[in-house]
């Protein structure tokens, strides 16, 4: 991908992200995550060990190269978004869940993007490992990219309360355009390759995106975690944020193949997406389907 891009677009639009979810995040959203310690105990278990697992199992059972591996894992890593927090209010969800799930998980993602990346490199072994792994100084990019933002945002939010909920419907449509785009350009960057790409990952990110959601909406149900909760959880665990995977891959890591599964899974993840909503709004008792 072309230099500026990836080392001045692809940040600056990630941030503007990132700016936006702040605006949308006060205080309480961190602190209301202990006054549900149940759906979030669960829904955070699922997205820091369960979904890795099940990443690198299917990777090393489909037989991916090892940089397409390591850029599934990294996407496993990434966590939810605003994305996740719209399709849970599309589908009658606890966004309050959401948008505190995604707060925590936000948080948790600056230590937990590094492992299981690094993890990943040590497993797979890419050509260019020692160029892939997240070391210190890449970290401290990473807290940057995902932290800085969203901390800015949410001064904003304290200090213009009005500004921010007006700003929430424009940030929301510029998120969708700007991983659109995204996604295009890092297409684009591998045209050449990306239909062998495509034929490697695509079943692989379709697996991963379909079990995400249904182990997001099935383990808590079985757990007996009310249904509006079970939806923002199946939501936040199987809607990922393939921006942010994506700029990682690019900007922090200098690889645009590493990032073509975060591509192909930011285009499968809206379908796929609505028609796991689909399903489990029909699951809904009429007492919890009503909106709140």
């Amino acid at each position: 991908m072309d230099s500026a891009l990836g080392t001045v677009a692809l940040p600056a639009a990630l941030a503007v992200i990132m700016f936006g979810l702040g605006l949308s995040l006060t205080v309480d959203d961190f602190a209301r995550v202990t006054r549900r310690p149940k759906a979030a105990v669960v829904a955070l278990g699922l997205q820091v060990i369960v979904l890795p697992a099940l990443c690198f199992g299917l990777v090393a059972l489909a037989g991916l190269e090892p940089v397409l591996a390591v850029g599934m894992v990294l996407l496993a890593a990434s966590p939810g978004g605003t994305t996740a927090n719209l399709f849970s209010h599309l589908f009658r969800g606890d966004v309050a869940l959401n948008v505190s799930l995604t707060a925590v998980n936000s948080l948790l993602a600056v230590v937990t993007l590094p492992l299981l990346t690094n993890l990943a490199v040590t497993v797979f072994d890419p050509a260019g490992a020692e160029s892939i792994g997240l070391q210190f100084g890449k970290t401290l990019q990473v807290f940057a990219v995902v932290l800085v933002p969203v901390a800015l945002g949410m001064l904003v939010r304290r200090a213009a309360p009005a500004f921010a909920d007006r700003m929430d419907r424009p940030v929301r449509v510029l998120s969708a355009l700007v991983l659109a785009l995204v996604i295009v350009g890092t297409v684009l960057a591998e045209r050449e390759d990306v239909g062998d790409y495509l034929r490697q990952v695509g079943l692989v990110a379709l697996a991963f995106c379909l079990l995400s959601l249904l182990l997001g909406f099935a383990v808590p149900r079985a757990l007996g975690i009310g249904h509006r909760q079970a939806v923002a959880c199946c939501f936040e665990i199987g809607v990922h944020n393939s921006t942010l995977a994506i700029a990682v891959a690019i900007s922090v890591l200098g690889s645009v193949e590493l990032a073509i599964p975060a591509a192909v899974y930011g285009v499968l993840m809206f379908p796929v997406a609505a028609v796991v909503g689909w399903l489990v709004s029909r699951r809904a008792p009429d007492r919890e389907a009503q909106p709140a």
